[in-house]
């Protein structure tokens, strides 16, 4: 029996499970003290210890269960349902082969071959076998939902620049992505460009995460607002090209953090665009690609170049501070 698999990042349902959940998704990173205190209280006083992302991938699996025929399974990398678990539980259903679908649409070491990685890992024997879709950032189920979620932010605004955000990555590692190097930054600007059309747009990144000494891609979108406003721009949009879903850093990081600086910068107006979720024509574009790996061939809607769906070797390496996987 064929069958899809979502697989996702995970978060806490409950108060308890937040420093269980930041110790899972920082093990090995050498993240400060500090930094891992500072988003657990995000987690507990904003969010009361629930992470919006567990719901919104329910929804999602909801979705992909009503538009397609398949049995739909869900497993984390670093929160339950646990990726060994769900695999576990198809392998007693008698699911054989599954296609996954990853809540990350751009290539990276933590955004693609990370995802490899965990579910080769949560392989153990007699689990079916995974086949990875690939990514979706230039795919018109993707864009589409994304540009009109950014017109309908426009209303009222005379002059407004796109702050287009996604979440910052080492450098070294941005710089290794893909096959040949620079694949993250290069897709995000691809999609960005493919969102905004005539629209004058920026990128720049938040969610940083990293110890200081340790080179980031920057600007950061709040360093980057304050600079817009220096330079007389009055109305802006941000735009969360680089999530799927309004999770704990997209709500956070905009709603909450970015929006207390721009609340400084005086006649400025910042307002912020969903992300895809749930939209239906991002739920059938993934239909979509599941049809197109299984029989082919590669779809062409996107008018520029696809990505591969099987990673060559040495594509997106393990950053230095991680060894590869045994």
């Amino acid at each position: 029996m064929d069958a899809l698999l979502l697989v996702s990042f995970g978060g806490p349902e409950k108060p308890e499970d937040v420093v269980p959940f930041l110790e899972n998704v920082t093990r090995g990173r050498g993240i400060p003290a500090e930094r891992l205190a500072e988003v657990g209280r995000h987690y507990l006083d904003v969010f009361g210890g629930v992470s919006p992302i567990n719901e919104q991938c329910r929804r999602l699996v909801a979705a992909l269960e009503a538009a397609q025929d398949r049995p739909v399974y869900w497993g984390n990398r670093n929160w339950h349902p646990f990726l060994a678990d769900t695999l576990e539980q198809m392998r007693a259903d008698g699911v054989e082969h599954a296609y996954a679908l990853v809540t990350s649409a751009f290539p990276s070491y933590s955004g693609c071959r990370q995802y490899r990685e965990d579910v080769e890992r949560a392989q153990v024997d007699g689990a079916p076998r995974i086949t990875k879709i690939r990514h979706y950032y230039c795919e018109d189920g993707f864009v589409g939902p994304m540009r009109r979620n950014v017109q309908a932010q426009l209303d009222g605004l005379t002059a407004p620049r796109l702050v287009f955000t996604a979440h910052s990555i080492p450098l070294v590692m941005a710089q290794s992505s893909g096959p040949s190097g620079g694949a993250y930054v290069d897709a995000l600007r691809t999609a960005c460009a493919r969102v905004a059309g005539d629209l004058p747009w920026d990128l720049v990144f938040q969610s940083r995460s990293g110890p200081p000494t340790v080179p980031w891609l920057d600007p950061d979108v709040g360093d980057h607002l304050e600079r817009l406003h220096a330079e007389g721009v009055r109305e802006a949009v941000m735009v969360p090209i680089g999530f799927t879903s309004d999770h704990v850093e997209v709500v956070y990081d905009l709603d909450v953090q970015a929006q207390d600086r721009v609340a400084q910068l005086p006649g400025m107006t910042v307002r912020r665009a969903a992300t895809v979720g749930t939209d239906p024509e991002f739920v059938q574009m993934l239909v979509d690609l599941v049809a197109e790996r299984e029989q082919g061939p590669e779809l062409a809607s996107h008018g520029c170049v696809a990505t591969h769906d099987r990673c060559p070797v040495g594509c997106c390496p393990p950053p230095p501070t991680r060894p590869a996987p045994h």
